[in-house]
This record gives C-alpha cells, sequence and structure tokens, in this order.
C-alpha cells in the first residue's frame, strides 16, 4: 500500500479523526507501521558471493529490499556486483574473520543474518588424494565457517536475533564415490547445525542448513580435482566419474533456486534444521529412500547410478 493511502485510511479510521486526539493515534499507528518495515529489511552477510550460489543468494536479496554484504577473497578482480557490497574475506585466516564482522559493524548496528556459503569441491579416489589438499578443504568449507559464526554470534546474542545460513550440499546426506572427502566436509557442517541450534535457539537465534543438488555454476572450475594418472588402479573408473560431474553441472538449473528457498526461510517464523533444495530425484534419493531401502540395496542404487562395480 502507497504511503499517502495508508495516511489517509488511517486518519479515517481513527477515532476523532481530526481531532489532537485523533492525530495522536495516527501517529503512533504511523511509528508502529514503520517499525514492522524496518525490522523487514535486514542486514546480510554473505560469503562466497563473487559468483555462483552465493553471487545469487545475495543479488537476490539485495533486490528484495536487503541490505547485502558480500564476500570474496579478491573483490577487486570480481564484476560488478548488483546492489550489494563485496567485501575481502579469506575464510581460511582466523583474523580475517573478526576484520569482516567488525568492518560490518562499522556500518550498520546489527548483523541479522550470516549466509555461510564460501568454499570449494574436491573429486578424487581417497587413497590417491593427498592429506594436505583434504586438510585444507575442512579449513575453508568448514573451519571457515565455524570462524565466521564464533564472531557473528555475540553480535546476535546482544540484539536477541539472528540466523544462521549454512550452505552444505545434497552430497552431505550420502558418502559419494570419488567425492567422499567433500560428502563428509558437508555432512559435517550439517551435523555442526543441528548442534549448534540447540545451543543457541534459547538466544532467539535461529541456525539452519541449506542443502542445494546440482546447479549450473563455475564450482566445477574451482574444484581440486585429484591427478588422473594412467598408471593409476582408479584411472578408467575416476576418469568416467570426472566427466559425469561436469555434465551434472553444466546441465543443471539456475542457481537463483536457492536464493530464493533461502528467502523463504527469512520469513518463517519457525524454522526447520534441514532445507533440501534439489531434483526431485535427489531428494527422493536423500530424503526418502536412504531412510527406507536396506542399506546393500541403497548402496548398489548409487553405484549404478554412477556407473560403479560391486
Amino acid at each position: 500500500m502507497h504511503g499517502q493511502g495508508l495516511h489517509d485510511q488511517l486518519l479515517q479510521n481513527s477515532p476523532r479523526a481530526g481531532t489532537q486526539q485523533g492525530y495522536v493515534v495516527v501517529a503512533v499507528r504511523c511509528r508502529i507501521l514503520a517499525f514492522f518495515c524496518m525490522k523487514t529489511s535486514k542486514v546480510i552477510l554473505v560469503t562466497g558471493a563473487s559468483s555462483g550460489i552465493g553471487r545469487s543468494i545475495a543479488t537476490h536479496l539485495a533486490s528484495k529490499g536487503h541490505k547485502v554484504y558480500g564476500t570474496s577473497r579478491n573483490p577487486e578482480n570480481s564484476v560488478d556486483t548488483l546492489g550489494y557490497t563485496l567485501l575481502p574475506f579469506d575464510a581460511t585466516k582466523e583474523e580475517s574473520a573478526k576484520a569482516l564482522v567488525d568492518a560490518v559493524l562499522k556500518e550498520e548496528s546489527s548483523i541479522d543474518v550470516l549466509i555461510n556459503n564460501a568454499g570449494k569441491g574436491m573429486t578424487g579416489a581417497v587413497e590417491e588424494t593427498p592429506l594436505t589438499e583434504a586438510r585444507d578443504l575442512f579449513e575453508l568449507n568448514y573451519f571457515g565457517a565455524i570462524g565466521l559464526i564464533q564472531e557473528v554470534l555475540p553480535c546476535m546474542r546482544e540484539q536477541k536475533s539472528g540466523l544462521i545460513v549454512n550452505i552444505t550440499s545434497i552430497a552431505g546426506y550420502m558418502g559419494l564415490p570419488y567425492r567422499a572427502h567433500y560428502s563428509a566436509v558437508k555432512s559435517a557442517l550439517s551435523m555442526l547445525t543441528e548442534g549448534l541450534r540447540l545451543e543457541v535457539k534459547s538466544f532467539g537465534i535461529d541456525v539452519v542448513n541449506v542443502a542445494p543438488g546440482d546447479f549450473a555454476t563455475n564450482i566445477a572450475a574451482g574444484r581440486y580435482h585429484a591427478p588422473l594418472r594412467e598408471e593409476s588402479a582408479y584411472y578408467s573408473i575416476y576418469k568416467n566419474q570426472l566427466e559425469q560431474f561436469d555434465g551434472h553441472v553444466t546441465k543443471a538449473a539456475s542457481p537463483i533456486a536457492v536464493a530464493i528457498a533461502i528467502e523463504g526461510i527469512l520469513e518463517k517464523r519457525n524454522t526447520k534444521p534441514h532445507y533440501f533444495v534439489a531434483s526431485t530425484l535427489q531428494k527422493l534419493s536423500a530424503q526418502v529412500l536412504k531412510k527406507i531401502l536396506p542399506q546393500r540395496w541403497y548402496e548398489k542404487m548409487l553405484a549404478n547410478h554412477y556407473n560403479l562395480p560391486l
């Protein structure tokens, strides 16, 4: 409703309109309305917002009137943002998380929503993936998220409200072959969400997990791929897996679906711990089939899907 129309309606509905008492009632109602309108616009921090799912989330939420701050390791190299501020952030460095939160709070009185999206993918046989790379994956995708959570929680506790959204993956609900490390780190963040949610609920803070399936992003380019070596016992199968992985991403839907789902979560009074934003088949596999099928049947189904021998 436009401001003038609302003002006229408030005047008409006020007792003794035109009198001093009537104008007092109108003023009070307008202040109440202004308060609720103000609260619908949130200060939102989105990590990994220079491309892919993070960029879609930041752009979409900014278009809905929220004040959005995104992050990138090198914001000066990023393409123009659409309605949000891009700040430098390296999730692998503890001091970077503090500097980021301090920078936002210097401009804003609160941080209402943290969306932990920064991360990378990984492929390769467990036997042939260097431990240094696996540790780096957890440092970025898991400990990086925790570091930022620890920095925003004092602010959220003080304001007695807040929402933390951890972006994980449908892969965190099933152990995927040749992406076992990636499944493991996303599963770890999902379980962290469940525990943290119970720890901070009494402070008025919500924590949710959003698990996307395959979406058309540049994640394939940013993945760590264990070297494909012809002398490896895994060579032919791994080569086939790499081709499948890239095909899944290039044929996938737009990541705007994840942004719209998060917009919906922002409007909920009572949230759930887990939200899935994926194809019907992916959601069916993770949410239903894994729970109802005998374990060996489910394992065989996954093997058939990825053309793996059992």
